[in-house]
């Protein structure tokens, strides 16, 4: 299948096609803005966006070209036509369009671009759309608050009528609203991106982080605290619920959890309350804090995030990534495995059997550790090591 000619991918065809209506209806328009705005929360929205825009306007391609694409990047846009839909990799003569370059945040044709002869002249024109059937265009290329520049394009085949006055006052009052959505969706993407990277780093220094709900049930966790949670070693979700094993422990975990839901304004304005719960396993007890999380004035519904509940492993043996570690303190690999036990609380003779390694080998490298470090005693060690940002580091 060939891609379509005006940084749109299409349909191999041309068709006559019968010029917009001069009145769009509210019905009709809404359904446009409810199709824009649903793309801002799902990209794969924009097919259907595109498709209601270009049947409103009479097109054989509606196009949003969301990277242009260079000699390293092939660019993405997303294209529809009257047969098909599609994701299109890149249109390799989009350089050479006449829309270049153009002014932002203005939607223009052909003609006011460049003259019909001319047009039709282009090497734009003859190599890539004239036997897609593309010939009348309507164009804009949106600048959002990133900087980034969208190209917005809807076209026709020479069978077709060129766009109408009226056609171009309803893409431009459309074009206000993809430019808000386009922001919208940046704004979200960045937001999950740095939730992500928040979810990334407590995990990675097992940090358990549960989400609570108005009604106290468990509606989000983190890879760590699902962790702690499959062990089902003094902590577990019952019912949906957080509970803590032992009955004493768990009337004050509900209380703190109760207490954060009825006084959110108080929590956040005073310490934090944390206890400690017991493993049945006898390990070392789970740090456990409860947080009120106090959302706005807007936020209403089920599953509104209420309170945070905090839990960590005193005692899990952390395994930053070798890799990371050597860099960070440059050691060799044989010190940088000795290191990571060490700072997991093994002692030299432990160490050394674990890796089986002599304990004057051991002693050696301990040395060389020191050296590189700047450290004089075992201590030392495991406080720089678990306080270096080795530990945020994705495992090799």
């Amino acid at each position: 299948m060939k891609n379509p000619p005006t940084d749109a991918k299409g349909p191999p065809r041309s068709q006559a096609i019968a010029p917009a209506d001069a009145s769009v209806s509210l019905d009709q328009f809404g359904r446009m803005l409810d199709a824009v705005y649903e793309a801002a929360l799902d990209p794969n929205g924009w097919t259907n966006c595109l498709d209601l825009i270009r049947n409103e306007l009479q097109g054989n391609f509606a196009s949003l070209i969301v990277r242009p694409g260079s000699a390293d990047d092939i660019g993405l846009i997303v294209s529809n036509s009257q047969e098909n839909r599609s994701i299109a990799l890149g249109n390799p003569y989009i350089m050479m369009s006449p829309f270049t370059g153009m002014p932002t945040d203005r939607l223009v044709t052909i003609a006011d671009v460049l003259p019909e002869a001319e047009w039709k002249a282009s090497a734009y024109y003859q190599d890539w759309c004239k036997s897609l059937g593309v010939y009348h265009v309507m164009a804009a290329d949106i600048e959002v608050s990133s900087g980034a520049v969208y190209g917005f394009r809807i076209t026709r085949p020479e069978s077709a009528p060129p766009f109408s006055p009226q056609d171009l006052a309803l893409g431009r009052r459309l074009l206000p609203h993809i430019k808000r959505a386009l922001n919208l969706h940046l704004s979200i993407h960045q937001d999950r991106k740095v939730i992500s990277l928040y979810s990334h780093a407590m995990a990675q220094l097992m940090v358990g982080v549960i989400v609570l709900d108005q009604d106290r049930n468990v509606i989000e966790c983190n890879p760590a605290a699902t962790a702690i949670l499959d062990m089902a070693d003094g902590l577990r979700i019952a019912g949906g619920q957080l509970d803590a094993s032992y009955p004493n422990e768990n009337r004050v975990l509900q209380r703190l959890i109760r207490d954060a839901l009825i006084h959110p304004k108080a929590a956040k304005m005073s310490l934090t309350d944390a206890l400690a719960i017991s493993r049945p396993s006898g390990g070392h007890s789970w740090g456990v804090v409860v947080q009120s999380i106090a959302s706005d004035q807007w936020t209403e519904g089920k599953q509104r995030p209420s309170v945070a509940v905090f839990v960590r492993d005193a005692e899990g043996q952390a395994h930053p990534p070798v890799r990371l570690t050597q860099q960070l303190f440059q050691l060799t690999p044989a010190e940088t495995t000795l290191a990571i036990e060490l700072a997991n609380g093994l002692s030299l003779d432990e160490a050394s059997d674990l890796l089986g390694i002599k304990r004057n080998t051991a002693r050696a490298h301990l040395r060389s550790i020191f050296s590189k470090t700047g450290v004089r005693r075992q201590t030392e060690l495991v406080r720089i090591f678990l306080n270096s940002v080795a530990w945020l580091g994705t495992r090799d």
